[in-house]
């Protein structure tokens, strides 16, 4: 399996979805979906993650 890293030719804001969605070999959209659904549910607790695998991420 590879390493997970940022993606930045399909990146939107920094590349987290996108990356994660190319490690995982799902479809980028479904990732990013997911991302938006789970942001609403969890009362944004996302957003921070997201922050913090853009700054872990090389």
């Amino acid at each position: 399996m590879s390493k997970l890293t940022l993606s930045r030719e399909d990146a939107k804001i920094w590349g987290v979805c996108s990356g994660i969605a190319k490690w995982s070999n799902i479809d980028v959209s479904v990732v990013r979906i997911l991302f938006a659904v789970g942001t609403i549910i969890g009362v944004g607790s996302l957003i921070l993650i997201y922050i913090l695998l853009a700054m872990i991420l090389d």
